[in-house]
């Protein structure tokens, strides 16, 4: 594989025309951050008039940033060099697989002996056309590949525009619908389902697993990741900013036993590092778990592992993705409770919240899913869960607006409510 090492240029000097191998052209001297400079030459012209002209086109694109720098790169040793060595460290092991299917298989066959530079919208469009005749989950991948990784190459000056910027997949693919959170209510738990689940869990090692679930809405990989330090025990907040998981490119010998699948990664999206406010009856169990993990540790002082996760053995280790799962389904079965999956708690907590007429853009910030739109089939007719089109309309005009993210403030008073209403419940039986 090539290695690239992609400068910018931060001076640049574009020397008069002059006459080049009995014909004219001029150089550039380009200088980067680090004190290198490098000199490309532009000769060929026939006269000195186009010569010039060309000289001026050039200044140009380097005033804007869009001055090619790297333009003898072929395709095939770009996209894999952007795969291996800019993708493969920041995303998942299924994500990796989908991209290199794609570089592989269907990109550098097609396009991968042309220079980066000569790319144009065509290509692309016949690219996408030869894979969606075959595949149209795949051609829905390489246009997220194309466009991504062409616009990396933009930000390095290897090309000047993007090619697959606007370039649609061919009219037999139907678009897939903007980001939607549908729940099947058939598939959640009622509020007295859900208050008999939390107090049998008690009896159970996942206890707060179930809580963080069904109260606070938080994902499998969220929960494990969760540690006392995240938690404000003035304010009674909870800041999610981890989970555990595999990360990208990792052996089993690069890691502690049994921790493979146990590594800290970040969150599954930007917005799903979040602030969110801890209902009373978790935060009095995340105390009381607090008390056990202290006791364990000074009984096991040698052996435990102290490394401050709310969801861990007695002996401080994390636990895995699927822990919980033997004891939940024996919860389930034991409650005589529907068989839903783990994740559904968490569409459960959400089908509560909407029903009690919760702010939907705080649900979806408390959810991390602040650019997704939540419907659910709870009063009959899923358009009524939006009952105010800025609800829809927001989201799409943060993803086609972007700005940088500030602090946002949901009023969460709405939830003190349901929060007593659980715990006046749940004390009561």
């Amino acid at each position: 594989m090539k290695k690239f090492d992609f400068k910018k240029y931060v001076e640049f000097k574009v020397y008069s025309v002059t006459t080049i191998k009995k014909g004219y052209g001029f150089r550039v001297l380009l200088k980067f951050a680090d004190g290198s400079d490098t000199t490309q030459q532009h000769a060929g012209f026939s006269s000195k008039r186009e010569a010039n002209a060309q000289r001026d086109e050039i200044i140009g694109q380097l005033h804007a940033g869009t001055y090619i720098v790297y333009g003898k790169i072929k395709v095939a040793d770009f996209m894999e060099f952007w795969l291996e060595e800019v993708m493969r460290p920041k995303i998942a092991d299924n994500s990796y697989n989908g991209y290199k299917n794609v570089v592989y298989n269907y990109v550098t066959p097609q396009l991968g002996k042309m220079y980066m530079a000569t790319l144009n919208q065509g290509y692309i469009r016949k690219l996408y056309n030869s894979i969606a005749e075959k595949y149209e989950s795949i051609a829905r991948l390489a246009k997220t590949v194309m466009n991504t990784a062409l616009d990396y190459a933009k930000s390095k000056n290897v090309i000047a525009v993007n090619p697959a910027e606007g370039v649609p997949l061919p009219k037999k693919i139907k678009k897939k619908a903007y980001r939607e959170l549908k729940i099947d209510v058939s598939k959640t738990l009622t509020l007295p389902q859900v208050f008999q689940l939390v107090e049998a869990s008690k009896e159970t090692p996942i206890h707060m697993q179930i809580l963080f679930a069904v109260l606070m809405g938080l994902r499998r990989g969220e929960i494990n990741g969760l540690k006392y330090s995240d938690v404000d025990y003035i304010n009674r907040t909870l800041k999610i900013q981890r989970q555990l998981g595999k990360k990208p490119n990792s052996k089993a010998e690069d890691v502690p036993p049994k921790m493979l699948t146990k590594q800290e990664i970040k969150p599954k999206t930007p917005s799903s590092i979040r602030e969110i406010p801890i209902p009373d009856y978790v935060f009095e169990a995340i105390l009381e778990q607090r008390r056990i993990y202290e006791k364990n540790r000074r009984r096991r002082s040698k052996e435990f592992r102290d490394w401050d996760y709310i969801c861990c053995s007695t002996y401080g280790n994390p636990r895995s993705k699927s822990y919980h799962q033997k004891y939940y389904k024996e919860l389930l079965a034991s409650l005589g409770l529907p068989d839903i999956h783990f994740h559904q708690l968490r569409n459960t907590y959400t089908t509560i919240l909407l029903k009690h007429d919760f702010n939907i853009k705080g649900i979806s910030h408390m959810l991390g899913h602040s650019k997704e739109i939540i419907s659910a089939d709870i009063y009959g007719d899923t358009a009524e869960i939006i009952e105010d089109c800025l609800y829809a309309i927001e989201p799409f005009m943060e993803e086609v607006l972007p700005e940088s993210r500030k602090e946002k403030y949901y009023d969460y008073s709405d939830l003190k409510e349901i929060d007593e209403a659980a715990e006046e419940y749940l004390m009561a039986a």
